[in-house]
């Protein structure tokens, strides 16, 4: 997912900390495979563990940035074949 800023980044940051927990939340339960920001910061990119589009839209909806108005995200299908994450494998059960 690509998440693009809607607001200005004063506003963004205010509500970091709410993303970065609901991140957390995503690393804990095996979805959130690796997050960061876009420099310069305009939005930023979560390389998402799931089986379909719907479902990483699911989860996103529940972000903070989202729930407040302040960024969308495009989502971008991608499976690894090489390099450090060619032998991805799945932390959590399907």
């Amino acid at each position: 997912m690509i998440s693009t800023y809607l607001k200005p980044l004063a506003e963004v940051d205010a509500a970091r900390a709410d993303h970065l927990s609901f991140l957390a939340g995503l690393e804990e339960a095996g979805y959130s495979v690796t997050a960061g920001r876009i420099d310069p910061p305009t939005g930023g990119i979560i390389l998402l563990d799931v089986d379909t589009e719907a479902e990483a839209r699911e989860l996103i909806a529940k972000d903070p940035y989202v729930e407040r108005g302040l960024a969308s995200y495009t989502a971008t299908g991608w499976h690894p074949t090489r390099g450090a994450l060619a032998g991805y494998q799945r932390t959590r059960s399907s």
